[in-house]
């Protein structure tokens, strides 16, 4: 029976409570880190170039509608005048809404085809 027991320590395996809760801590800290910090580090340099994308991104296309909103009122001549005045904030406004649903169809079709990867 002494034998059994010297072949445990030896072996490592009749270890203190103390040292079983000292390797548990740090499992769960390395856990916690690889499944934490890692993935947050990714999305910070994902969201550190998506944001400012983004922002410039509707700037330069509220520059672009506001340009064909410009158009439309200065190069059309008199076929928007009387009660055709609002016709080109009209068609600015469907312009607008059709390039945010070719955006949004964009995100989708994207994320679909990731997922079937």
């Amino acid at each position: 029976m002494a034998a059994l027991r010297d072949d445990k320590k030896e072996g490592g395996r009749d270890q203190g409570v103390p040292q079983l809760v000292g390797e548990l801590w740090e499992l769960v800290v390395a856990y916690l880190k690889q499944e934490t910090i890692e993935p947050l580090k990714g999305i910070g340099k994902f969201l550190a170039l998506g944001i400012p994308g983004a922002v410039l991104s509707a700037l330069g296309l509220a520059v672009l509608l506001l340009a064909v909103l410009r158009v439309l009122q200065t190069r059309t001549g008199s076929t928007f005048t009387g009660n055709l005045t609002a016709l080109p904030y009209v068609i600015t406004a469907a312009t607008a809404i059709a390039v945010a649903a070719l955006a949004g169809v964009a995100i989708v079709s994207g994320s679909s085809r990731k997922a079937r990867r």
